[in-house]
């Protein structure tokens, strides 16, 4: 006996035209309080990346640098604590994010 298959009533999604939600900052870091930490900061060690594992290859002078925090909020880090935070160029930034959101991900199974 020769079975059939049904035609599928699914349509593939055209990805080209899908976007992600737009990325939106946690309010923490629209803060008076981590402004000044970050202004404060950024006046004591300069406008460098700071991350061991930076290449330096996006380096130029006043290149943007982000506060990172080395232990990130979500996993118990001090939110104000200038010793919590780095500075990050972008790259160094994304990498050091994606790293901690894979390790928490992988901790759930």
């Amino acid at each position: 006996m020769k079975m059939k298959m049904a035609a599928s009533t699914l349509t593939a999604m055209d990805t080209r035209s899908v976007r992600p939600p737009e990325k939106k900052a946690d309010a923490f870091y629209l803060t008076p309080e981590w402004r000044a930490l970050m202004a404060m900061i950024i006046k004591e060690r300069g406008r460098i990346c700071e991350d061991p594992h930076c290449d330096g290859r996006t380096h130029k002078k006043g290149m943007r640098v982000f506060g990172d925090h080395i232990v990130e909020l979500k996993d118990g880090g001090a939110h104000l604590d200038p010793k919590n935070v780095m500075l990050r160029c972008g790259a160094s930034h994304t990498r050091k994010t994606a790293a901690a959101r894979a390790k928490r991900l992988a901790e759930r199974f």
